[in-house]
């Protein structure tokens, strides 16, 4: 987790969630989130980043604060980019443990899922907007879903999640595979087990990296991709894996 990377791309991703998001009426219902209106996912993205980072800066856990109640300025594209800046400086000068969601941890945590939240809410402006095209580099989709699957097979995770308890099983494996690498998911009856490799699963869904992380986080209908096997199978799994 290099705090530099992530800090670039989180930048990146703020622009861009801007961008799509600017000139959009903030009644607009956030056709994947839809309890939010745009105005709740701008307040979102400011207020989640302002609340991990005083969270690295106190060490002390804050409970998580409720978008609708957020409430950005008329110059909110200037207050995205500040809380950017905010939780990256706070970040890049902790050296101490920090509370997270699994327990005390390194503060770089913070840095890693704010970044992968804005990525999913950047698709989310992109969809109810229709203004940009959603766009993510590989290397930072990638990365998405290696936190996504760490998060969801990580011990201590079906007690923060207890709906993760209905994806045990006894072996059935997912397999997601894209023209670089695969991500193996297997359902064992301790939990979930994922692990980097290509080989035969029960169900393989296949395409590009970009659309393996919107499929995993329900930001596109599985018809899109190509899938071979049980798909009663991935049904499952997406139902039960929401983060």
């Amino acid at each position: 987790m290099d705090p530099t990377w992530l800090t670039n791309a989180l930048h990146h991703h703020t622009a861009a969630f801007t961008a799509a998001a600017e000139g959009g009426d903030p009644a607009l219902v956030v056709p994947t989130c839809p309890e939010w209106r745009l105005r709740d996912l701008i307040g979102h993205i400011g207020q989640a980043h302002r609340w991990a980072a005083g969270m690295v800066r106190t060490g002390q856990p804050d409970a998580v604060p409720d978008p609708r109640e957020a409430d950005p300025p008329a110059d909110w594209a200037g207050w995205l980019a500040e809380g950017a800046t905010e939780l990256a400086d706070a970040v890049c000068t902790s050296d101490t443990v920090v509370p997270t969601l699994l327990g005390p941890g390194p503060a770089v945590f913070w840095l890693r899922r704010m970044l992968h939240d804005l990525v999913v809410h950047h698709a989310d402006a992109c969809l109810t907007t229709r203004r940009t095209t959603f766009e993510v580099a590989p290397d930072v989709a990638t990365d998405a879903i290696d936190e996504a699957l760490g998060l969801l097979s990580a011990p201590g995770a079906e007690a923060l999640k207890p709906a993760l308890t209905e994806l045990r099983g006894t072996g059935q494996k997912l397999l997601l595979r894209n023209e670089n690498t695969g991500w193996l998911i297997t359902r064992t009856p301790d939990g979930i087990r994922y692990r980097h490799g290509v080989e035969a699963a029960d169900v393989t869904v296949t395409g590009p990296v970009r659309d393996l992380l919107l499929l995993l986080t329900r930001r596109l209908p599985p018809a899109r991709l190509a899938i071979e096997g049980d798909h009663a199978l991935l049904d499952h799994w997406l139902t039960r894996s929401a983060l």
